[in-house]
């Protein structure tokens, strides 16, 4: 295990010496039925007309619409 983490800790090394830096994430994790549950409750809240004008907003910004 000792050899495991001196690799990770070079890698890391190595990383910072390129100006880099690690970056963790924690989320939810969507095979859960309990979050796909919670997040099923959010989008039945949602109000479709302000998803609407926001989907507008977006193409209407958006570079890659553009012809």
């Amino acid at each position: 295990m000792a050899r495991a983490a001196e690799r990770m800790r070079a890698m890391r090394e190595r990383r910072r010496a390129r100006g880099l830096r690690e970056l963790r994430l924690v989320v939810p994790d969507c095979r859960s039925k309990a979050v796909l549950r919670r997040i099923a409750k959010e989008v039945a809240r949602l109000d479709q007309a302000a998803e609407r004008e926001a989907m507008r907003w977006i193409e209407a910004v958006s570079e890659f619409d553009a012809p």
